[in-house]
């Protein structure tokens, strides 16, 4: 799952970013207001970290800039100011939920966490597919009961491919969603089709119908036909 940290505390936004990525986040950090409105445009997030107090603008009007696109991203909003009509206005706006500086990090893990089975999971914890389970908590993956272990890329691909079931997804759209900022480090997308093809090949040996299918000049998806 992918997030979006955007504060301007330099070591609470360390902080963060660290806690996070332990929790097997990958995620991404901004300072500005400019610099999340940059990154919201041209990403898509599962969930976003958002300050209400940032240089160069309000973390409020950038909030209402992201729902007006109508992308379906989970926003936390954070805050140092306990007042009532900040909390009022983000909800409002399309917030999803919000807290109080200082608080602990797993508390923000555990509401990132809520807000993406909401999302995107319809509320719960386990994901299914055909014979292929996933209980995002625990991050393991089984088939027909059988436990089966992937790598982090595999599992994130797995992840992304089953939530967005029967969609086309492009070559750019996952690359982007396993890389994030670290694309332009990737000259190809050979990377790419060797974690698709050794994801394929697990889940077919464990006993998983072979659903993860390439269209050509078009991307793959994840489908029973």
């Amino acid at each position: 799952m992918k997030l979006l940290i955007v504060e301007d505390e330099a070591p609470l936004n360390k902080s963060m970013v660290e806690y996070l990525s332990s929790q097997k986040y990958r995620c991404e950090s901004v300072m500005t207001y400019g610099d999340a409105l940059e990154k919201i445009e041209s990403h898509q997030y599962d969930c976003i970290v958002l300050d209400i107090m940032l240089p160069g603008g309000s973390g409020i009007k950038l909030l209402q800039q992201l729902r007006e696109t109508e992308k379906e991203v989970g926003v936390i909003i954070i805050s140092a100011r306990d007042q009532m009509d900040d909390k009022i206005t983000g909800l409002q706006l399309g917030a999803d939920d919000y807290q109080t500086k200082p608080f602990h990090m797993a508390e923000l893990s555990s509401r990132i966490a809520a807000i993406i089975r909401r999302k995107n999971l319809s509320g719960s914890n386990m994901i299914r597919f055909e014979e292929i389970q996933i209980d995002v908590n625990a991050k393991q993956v089984t088939v027909n009961d059988d436990a089966l272990t992937l790598t982090r890329k595999e599992y994130d691909l797995l992840l992304y491919f089953i939530i967005n079931k029967n969609r086309v997804l492009s070559k750019s759209a996952i690359a982007e969603h396993l890389w994030g900022d670290n694309m332009y480090l990737v000259d190809n997308y050979d990377f790419m089709y060797a974690h698709i093809k050794n994801l394929r090949k697990k889940l077919v040996k464990a006993g998983a119908g072979d659903y993860i299918r390439s269209l050509y000049g078009m991307g793959y998806k994840i489908s029973v036909k």
